[in-house]
């Protein structure tokens, strides 16, 4: 068994990251979901939605993230393991999509907060104003 890195190891972990939500949640990969899946309407207290529903044990695969997080895991240590040369070009390609959109989550909510708090204050400001008229 070969001695992994730290650093070689976290690139391992963020590769595994984006490559299961490649697999689960992006719309690039939809076509290879949707044969697997069905969508239902499902009443909530919104109103009806629709979701996406497997219909097979693979399909529940392909839209569980802990399923897919193993499979991930096992293909790309795996893979490391036994051909690091020809697989650490797309373990380093993958780790640094999944470190980006680690920090974009990040940066993303944080630019909501800020609409939120900016809209929040207009609000407040207006309330504020049209009390001064009155």
């Amino acid at each position: 068994m070969a001695d992994i890195s730290w650093m070689t190891y976290i690139m391992l972990i963020l590769a595994s990251y984006r490559l299961t939500h490649l697999i689960v949640f992006d719309k690039i990969t939809e076509f290879i979901r949707r044969p697997f899946v069905k969508k239902v309407k499902v009443e909530t207290a919104e109103g009806i939605t629709t979701k996406e529903v497997p219909t097979s044990m693979f399909g529940y695969l392909l839209k569980c993230y802990w399923c897919a997080g193993v499979w991930s895991a096992i293909l790309l240590g795996g893979g490391y393991l036994l051909f690091p040369k020809a697989i650490f070009v797309i373990i380093l390609i993958l780790s640094i999509a999944g470190g980006q959109s680690i920090i974009e989550t990040f940066v993303g909510v944080n630019i909501k907060k800020v609409d939120y708090y900016a809209e929040l204050q207009k609000k407040e400001t207006h309330k504020l104003k049209t009390k001064w008229k009155n």
